[in-house]
């Protein structure tokens, strides 16, 4: 930095006591705030009517109310999720709020005071203090670093962020040599959250070395495993933090150009980070001058098309630079030889998210988070059967069972817990024996799954662990890129033959064809891809083998999830005459009526789709499956 250069702290100080002014100017004191999640996962559910509904009450009663757009909170089941700051009153967040229940709310708790207990996030006893956001149901499980400001700040607000401490770690770093920089998150023990969990500042290390001329930094955004949405979220409720890691990130190893690769079916990511790099710039945070310094910066957004397999870098690399998306043998690593041949540093979101709490508060800090060996902390969107889905972010080494069952509430309706599979399609699924082991990356993997990228989806007693590894494997095969040929024909085997086990045809030395294939396929494999795509298969294979014998032996599906193998049936004790709830939903119409006046089910016709079950009222609870041998006994009582 140039002598008569203001210094990026004084820099920063002005540019944070503006923003200040302007967030202070837009605050009404003394009126309610009604914050709404405005998030990909509060869109579906229809908060933007919520949003409406919200605003035309506040008119028509002539209330005055602040309404602020926010991202996500992590509790995805409960949206649209509702967030009231009531002068008098704690923040009180109130789950699955309709129009209807936004009325009823400015009515009972703006104008009467009363906070509407049923509504509420959580149950209440009776003698329960009002609840504050932070209270239910998991948020003191949580340690959240990365996901601290989600939920809370107007993703499309800079001076929200600024106001909030945002980019005092960037101006904090500008003062410092970019070695001690790198040495800082390489010291904090950050992994790579992305799911190979290398450590960040090694590599910021490998490309801050290089004498090149030119070097680039990548946000890996390319989010594709089944059921995570991490990325995503946090680029929609927090984009700033995002682009403020990836700024110390180009000071740490000399970079001059940033790039946001988010695959496009993600739009509202792409103009929520979008509109943060315009603001950003506008803001002397990006461009010729960073901050007043001579660090020039420049950040731009690529729309990837949605291959899997361009979450892996060299593949990204490839994609960027207009060709078709396949990974490259390694050496040279990108740190060395990336993007057009440039030294390049490739993080993930989750990495680069936690560089500002980790520069802000130093790396000692950071390593009281979380376990020796992984510190930190680790997000995962949790889906499948749980009580409450969502996004959660723990210290790791928290357990699997605390995360399961006391985080996320365990299966619903009372289901037993089977497995859970941890670490995306090319993780492992893990069994009930496994709850005790600790959530980070080198637990996870001796007990043969992987930290991956943060999906995970648990899996209840109803869970066919076969044909779970049928899914999982479909996904790979389908997304492999084709370049290898054990990736590309070996991963078509394998789910050739688990689709002839699932269909009730599997041989008696299908078992050892599927370990040996994927024993090849995990060595011959060029990446990431290939070399974890049996995982499910093995993982399933050894604390689950007695489901697979099952199938082959006796042309069986214990949790009755297999079509091929599974047949649907009505309980004529159960039955209740007259009503036809089954059969206006059947597509095929193999329901038919029986002489008692009951319905029953032609299995030549039935599809086995289970719209029935689906359909039949839950006082009757009449429509049964079972498998084919079961099934026998039954066609013949009702023939008779």
């Amino acid at each position: 930095m140039k002598s008569d250069q203001e210094s990026p702290g004084a820099r920063f100080a002005r540019l944070q006591d503006e923003c200040g002014k302007r967030f202070q100017a837009r605050m009404t004191p003394g009126i309610p705030v009604i914050s709404i999640g405005m998030a990909t996962c509060g869109l579906a559910a229809g908060a933007l009517e919520t949003q409406k509904a919200f605003e035309a009450i506040l008119e028509e009663r002539g209330i005055k109310a602040r309404i602020e757009s926010v991202g996500c909170l992590g509790h995805c089941y409960a949206e649209p999720l509702v967030v009231i700051e009531n002068p008098g009153f704690p923040p009180i967040a109130y789950h699955e709020v309709t129009p209807g229940k936004a009325k009823a709310l400015v009515k009972a708790f703006l104008e009467e005071g009363d906070p509407v207990f049923e509504f509420v996030l959580g149950a209440m006893e009776e003698n329960d203090l009002i609840p504050t956001v932070m209270d239910f149901p998991r948020f003191h499980l949580e340690k959240r670093v990365v996901l601290e400001a989600c939920g809370r700040i107007d993703p499309s607000d800079l001076d929200a962020y600024v106001a909030a401490g945002g980019y005092a770690a960037l101006a904090k770093t500008l003062a410092m040599p970019p070695g001690e920089v790198a040495r800082t998150v390489l010291e904090s023990g950050l992994r790579g959250r992305g799911g190979a969990g290398f450590p960040a500042g090694l590599k910021w290390q490998c490309a801050g070395s290089s004498d090149a001329g030119v070097k680039y930094v990548i946000c890996n955004a390319d989010e594709g495993d089944p059921g995570a949405y991490m990325d995503r979220t946090i680029l929609e409720s927090n984009p700033h933090q995002v682009l403020e890691g990836l700024a110390i990130c180009a000071y740490a190893v000399g970079a001059c150009e940033a790039i946001i690769y988010v695959r496009a079916e993600y739009p509202l990511a792409v103009t929520t980070i979008s509109r943060a790099i315009a603001q950003a710039r506008e803001h002397g945070i990006l461009g010729d001058s960073v901050l007043g310094t001579d660090f020039h910066l420049d950040a731009q957004v690529f729309q990837g098309s949605g291959a899997f397999v361009c979450g892996e870098e060299t593949a990204l690399i490839q994609s960027l630079e207009g060709k078709r998306g396949m990974p490259l043998h390694r050496p040279p690593y990108p740190a060395r030889s990336g993007l057009w041949g440039k030294p390049t540093v490739i993080n993930n979101v989750k990495t680069l998210a936690s560089v500002p709490p980790i520069m802000r508060n130093g790396a000692d800090w950071y390593r009281t988070i979380g376990s020796r060996r992984s510190p930190g902390t680790a997000i995962f969107s949790v889906v499948g059967k749980v009580v409450h889905p969502g996004l959660v972010e723990i210290p790791t080494g928290t357990t699997l069972k605390t995360l399961v069952f006391d985080v996320c509430g365990g299966p619903p309706k009372q289901k037993a817990f089977k497995a859970v599979q941890i670490g995306g399609p090319s993780g492992g699924c893990l069994p009930g024996s496994f709850l005790e082991t600790p959530v980070d990356f080198d637990s996870l993997t001796e007990a043969g799954a992987m930290m991956g990228s943060g999906g995970m989806v648990v899996m209840d007693e109803d869970s066919c662990m076969v044909n779970v590894a049928r899914y999982f494997l479909d996904f790979t095969q389908k997304e492999s890129c084709g370049k290898c040929t054990f990736c590309r024909i070996g991963t078509r085997h394998l789910l050739n033959i688990l689709d002839r086990i699932t269909r009730g045809e599997g041989r008696e030395d299908d078992l050892e064809k599927l370990e040996s294939l994927s024993a090849d396929i995990k060595e011959g494999s060029l990446c990431g891809l290939g070399k974890t795509a049996p995982n499910p298969i093995l993982t399933s294979l050894r604390y689950f083998r007695d489901e697979y014998e099952a199938h082959i032996h006796e042309k069986r599906c214990p949790a009755l999830m297999c079509r091929a193998i599974t047949a649907f049936y009505i309980d004529l004790e159960r039955c209740a005459r007259g009503c036809d709830a089954c059969v206006g939903s059947c597509p095929v119409e193999a329901i038919f009526t029986t002489r008692g006046r009951k319905k029953a089910i032609d299995q030549d016709r039935c599809v086995k789709c289970g719209e029935c079950m689906v359909a039949c009222p839950a006082e009757y609870d009449a429509v049964r499956k079972v498998s084919p041998a079961e099934m026998a006994p039954i066609v013949e009582r009702l023939e008779e």
